[in-house]
C-alpha cells in the first residue's frame, strides 16, 4: 500500500481523534460506573439489573425482551417447570 502525503495527514488526523474519543469514552464508561455502583448500594439494588435498565432505555427493545420472557413463562407452565 502507498499513501500519498494528503492521505497520511487524513489517517494521522483520524486516529489521532479516535483515540481521544475512545479515551473520552472510558472516562465516561468509568464514572457511570462508579455512579451505578453509589445507587445501586444506597438503594439495594444490584448493579447488574441498574445496568441492564440503563441498557434497556438506551436502545429501546425492552418490548422484545418482554415478548421472549412472556414465551419463556408460557413454556414453563404447559410443561409444569414454573414454581
Amino acid at each position: 500500500m502507498s499513501f500519498t502525503a494528503e492521505q497520511i495527514a487524513k489517517l494521522k488526523k483520524i486516529i489521532q481523534e479516535g483515540v481521544q474519543v475512545k479515551r473520552e469514552i472510558d472516562d465516561l464508561n468509568a464514572g457511570l460506573k462508579e455512579t451505578v455502583a453509589a445507587v445501586a448500594e444506597e438503594m439495594d439494588v444490584k448493579p447488574a439489573v441498574l445496568n441492564k435498565a440503563i441498557t434497556k432505555a438506551f436502545k429501546g427493545d425492552f418490548d422484545k425482551d418482554q415478548a421472549d420472557l412472556d414465551a419463556v413463562e408460557e413454556i414453563l407452565l404447559v410443561t409444569n417447570n414454573k414454581s
